[in-house]
């Protein structure tokens, strides 16, 4: 009499895919923890740069599917709801950590995406306490061009249905996904600091983030890393090669702008504006002269708008 196989078992995947990480006895298996699940991604991750890495350059996945036990699946999701994503942040923290780690003992730190993704599913055939990783490098991501996004909504006041366009970078550093899935975007800086003390460089201070409405520059995001205590912000005609200049290619910009100043004595941030217009987390600037700067406090996260075209966003490195 043959056994009746199950549908994974037909597929072949009951083998590799997802496979069970032990056959213990249910009523020993004490149930998952939310510590267990990050201390077990943890070590999935430290496992595949053993295996991947080669040479000098450290390689490891960046996609994890995370399988459980179906009930043990629902107990986190309904009666823990929220907590997967919690495990993910602190996953991707000691991630850094551990690469930090490496790069310090100067290995090379070359990722193969531009994303971490975390997949949490259940599967019909584990059995409580089980669970299985399954890693991915995800190379070669692709950048579409973006477009408009059109969005339709129901304001509650009227209830007419609404239809207008919004500028997808609005909507960059949000991502909605269904329950269980999770992308975070790879921070190339996330060693910047232990990187400035191995090259002997001024500490890293803040970063800087523009997008100008120049033809030749539409829609790509510009930076600059402040490393002096007091630099310009600058429009086109200003040289390229100035380390304390944050040159931003638009002629929308003055040359000189800006004049950005980091004061030690209380660990702030100071703006001085030249330009014909700034305003400051829509707050307008009196512009001063070059010789005379008159200072302003400069809160991180700030916005920043030029001439009433360009935006620049500071943020704390």
């Amino acid at each position: 009499m043959k056994t009746k196989t199950s549908f994974w078992q037909r597929m072949g995947f009951h083998e590799w895919f997802l496979k069970r990480e032990a056959d213990y006895d249910i009523k020993q298996i004490s149930p998952l923890t939310s510590d267990d699940i990050y201390k077990y991604i943890i070590q999935k991750f430290e496992e595949s740069i053993k295996e991947l890495s080669f040479a000098n350059r450290l390689v490891f996945y960046h996609e994890y599917i995370v399988c459980f036990n179906e009930e043990d699946y629902n107990h986190f999701t309904q009666n823990k709801k929220g907590i997967f994503g919690l495990i993910v942040q602190e996953c991707i923290k000691q991630f850094y950590k551990i690469l930090d780690q490496y790069q310090q003992q100067g290995k090379t730190v070359a990722p193969s995406s531009n994303k971490w993704v975390f997949r949490f599913a259940a599967h019909p055939e584990y059995m409580r306490g089980d669970k299985s990783v399954i890693g991915k490098l995800m190379p070669g991501t692709v950048h579409q061009k973006k477009e408009n996004v059109r969005i339709t909504f129901i304001p509650r006041q009227t209830g007419l249905a609404e239809t207008f366009d919004v500028n997808p970078e609005l909507l960059d550093g949000f991502i909605f996904y269904s329950d269980g899935y999770y992308e975070i975007a790879y921070n190339p800086s996330f060693s910047m600091h232990s990187k400035s003390i191995n090259n002997n460089e001024p500490k890293l201070l803040a970063r800087f983030e523009t997008i100008v409405p120049d033809k030749e520059f539409a829609g790509k995001k510009i930076e600059y890393y402040m490393r002096e205590q007091d630099i310009f912000v600058s429009g086109k005609d200003a040289s390229k090669n100035d380390p304390d200049v944050f040159r931003i290619p638009s002629d929308w910009v003055n040359t000189p702008h800006l004049r950005v100043k980091f004061n030690n004595d209380d660990n702030k941030f100071y703006l001085a504006s030249f330009g014909e217009k700034t305003l400051v987390n829509e707050n307008e600037v009196m512009a001063s002269n070059i010789n005379d700067p008159v200072w302003i406090p400069l809160p991180v996260n700030s916005r920043i708008v030029l001439n009433g075209i360009v935006g620049v966003n500071i943020f704390k490195s």
